[in-house]
């Protein structure tokens, strides 16, 4: 096996459960060439990593012709024919995709759906490498070990979305209880979306705002805990070895939260405001190792 080419979209949580296959490959095939068409910020991670030889991002106009009816372009099908492998994670609703490669005689087309059908959404993701004889005992990978400051918790009120947010409010509360009765170094981390929550929390820790995602990284190896939701920081954070605790309100975290023992999920029904400020404080109390 000479050359791999995954085809995975998505944002960043996307993209980390999408390791463990990665691995299976890297694995598999040490010296093969692998290349990821996808979110190139996180697929860094993966370069890093040493799982992912190359990447283009996901956004570039030529991969719009896989989905044209139209022969494909000369260079493009140039550039793909010399892949031995094919993994596609890309929407592929009429086979459109699938044709292209079957006309390009690639020797192994893979293909599963974009959206995981099986929990956790990292098994989904390796499935088809089955039937290559390719099988893990894990759903998770472990992209650094950390190297924590043992009064430094990381939290993260953002996600995609605000319905899966715990309310603002109660984070204020809790990072008040941190850093008035556990002495507590907090991270506040925030994107683009999380102003009004950046500022909230700013007077009580240090501010990791936007954040390009090595220095992210670099950061929450430090942290002795993590909180926040179901998201790609979420990953990200357990990605690191962080122990974490995520609140979960409308998604499933059987299938979304990182299924690693280091890792507490807390869900109390479709809504996150059914979440107390005390439930949260009891799954964190038996964590939290900072003095007075």
């Amino acid at each position: 096996m000479r050359k791999i080419l995954v085809l995975k979209g998505g944002a960043l949580g996307d993209f980390i459960v999408t390791l463990p296959a990665l691995a299976l490959l890297r694995q598999r095939w040490p010296a093969a060439h692998i290349e990821l068409a996808g979110n190139a910020t996180a697929a860094a991670l993966g370069v890093h990593a040493g799982l992912i030889d190359s990447v283009h991002s996901q956004h570039e106009a030529r991969w719009s012709a896989l989905y044209a009816r139209a022969p494909l372009p000369a260079d493009l099908a140039t550039h793909l024919a010399t892949s031995d492998l094919v993994l596609n994670f890309w929407p592929d609703p009429d086979e459109t995709l699938a044709t292209h490669f079957a006309h390009l005689s690639i020797p192994i087309f893979l293909s599963s759906s974009a959206l995981p059908i099986r929990a956790p959404a990292a098994a989904h993701y390796c499935e088809p490498l089955r039937t290559l004889g390719l099988t893990t005992e894990t759903s998770f990978y472990l992209l650094t070990p950390p190297s924590p400051n043992p009064h430094l918790v990381a939290v993260h009120p953002g996600s995609g979305s605000t319905q899966k947010n715990w309310p603002l409010s109660r984070w204020i509360e809790l990072c008040r209880w941190l850093h008035a009765d556990h002495h507590a170094e907090l991270l506040i981390i925030t994107g683009e979306a999380d102003g009004s929550a950046a500022t909230a929390l700013a007077p009580f820790g240090t501010s990791a705002h936007q954040l390009p995602l090595a220095q992210l990284v670099a950061r929450l190896t430090q942290c002795r805990r993590f909180l926040g939701h179901d998201s790609g920081i979420s990953h990200l954070a357990a990605a690191c070895g962080v122990p974490s605790v995520l609140l979960f309100g409308p998604t499933d975290p059987a299938l979304w939260a990182p299924p690693a023992p280091h890792v507490t999920v807390i869900r109390r029904g479709p809504s996150l405001a059914e979440i107390s400020l005390a439930d949260v404080q009891a799954a964190l109390r038996p964590l939290l190792t900072v003095r007075k």
